[in-house]
């Protein structure tokens, strides 16, 4: 069976073998056969995306003058970023930007009210929201459980001399950067108590830092919620663009009609687009201005995107388009995204 598939906006992939060019429509659409063959489904690229912050509950209950303040903090190294965005040859770069709502771990307010707010408040302090994602699009977008199949990606990387006696991530939903400090035993007859031991980091430089991240938890009836650092990875992963689902796209936009936002989160598409001439949702590179006090979770990303063994396709096409464009991009996925932490709440 074949079909017809459609990859718009700038960086889109111009084409794979056996690929069909669609011509007259003017909308710089590429049209390409599809067969049953295994394929992964390119996704249009910017160079750099650039998130403008994060909403949650206790943002939203100190009012309008948090969002104003978070926006004019931001404003300085958003313009920075751009800047540092440079493309060979003097082309201008493909920039994107979007923020992100924890409608996961808290239900608050509706998006009729805060994405309009989210907007003005933005456009107050001179920035533009691309996209607008919702938290929980990373546990579950549609019908795909997209947490759970990251989840499914884990490569731990066991520390040396190890012998894999720590039970895996899966088992305790637990993830480390090393070697975690032995379980202290009692002592039987005869035999010498397990003398403490810190604990070690695998890439430690001079001196460990070492980090164990909590990935989920589940309650008594089974049903699990994923952690804030999880989600996190997940979220750095679809603005990489690396997130397939039996080779398809995860997070694709969608563009409402102006100011018809619904009442309820579920109505709401995990990834909208609030700018109609906004370049491509995800990018080689990702950057994000935050407050310090994320400064632990988005180390704990770090772990986990150092320990999955990404979707090899999606992988293939950002280096192969990459390279075509001369845009640097490193062969570490958690090299590829980078922040600045403003100081305050």
């Amino acid at each position: 069976m074949t079909g017809a598939e459609s990859v718009t906006g700038a960086g889109a992939e111009p084409g794979t073998a056996g690929a069909l060019s669609g011509s007259g429509t003017g909308s710089g659409a590429v049209f390409r056969e599809t067969t049953a063959d295994p394929r992964t489904q390119a996704v249009p690229l910017s160079h750099l995306s650039l998130e403008l912050g994060h909403l949650y509950m206790e943002d939203f209950e100190a009012g309008p003058q948090r969002l104003r303040e978070h926006f004019a903090r931001v404003r300085p190294w958003a313009d920075a970023a751009r800047a540092a965005a440079t493309v060979p040859g003097g082309r201008r770069p493909r920039v994107s930007t979007c923020f992100l709502i924890d409608d996961y771990f808290a239900r608050f307010s509706s998006p009729a009210e805060l994405v309009p707010l989210i907007v003005e408040e933005a456009g107050r302090a001179g920035l533009t929201v691309d996209y607008l994602a919702r938290e929980s699009g990373c546990a579950v977008t549609g019908k795909v459980p997209v947490a759970e199949a990251v989840a499914g990606r884990i490569v731990e990387s066991p520390p040396p001399g190890s012998y894999g006696l720590r039970p895996p991530a899966r088992q305790t939903g637990w993830l480390a950067n090393g070697e975690r400090s032995p379980v202290a035993r009692a002592p039987q007859a005869m035999k010498r108590a397990v003398p403490w031991e810190p604990p070690k980091e695998t890439a430690a430089r001079r001196h460990s830092v070492f980090l164990d991240v909590e990935l989920w938890s589940d309650d008594a009836d089974g049903h699990r919620l994923w952690s804030c650092p999880f989600l996190a990875a997940v979220w750095q992963l679809a603005r990489l663009g690396l997130l397939r689902n039996e080779g398809e796209a995860v997070f694709v936009a969608e563009q409402p009609d102006p100011g018809a936002f619904p009442e309820d989160w579920d109505e709401l598409p995990s990834l909208v687009r609030l700018n109609p001439r906004a370049d491509p949702f995800a990018a080689y590179r990702t950057a994000s201005v935050l407050p310090s006090r994320f400064l632990p979770v988005e180390h704990a990303v770090r772990v986990v995107l150092d320990q999955l063994d990404v979707d090899h396709g999606a992988l293939r096409q950002v280096a192969e388009r990459s390279a075509r464009e001369h845009a640097a991009v490193p062969d570490s996925v958690a090299d590829r995204v980078s922040y600045v932490f403003y100081a305050g709440p």
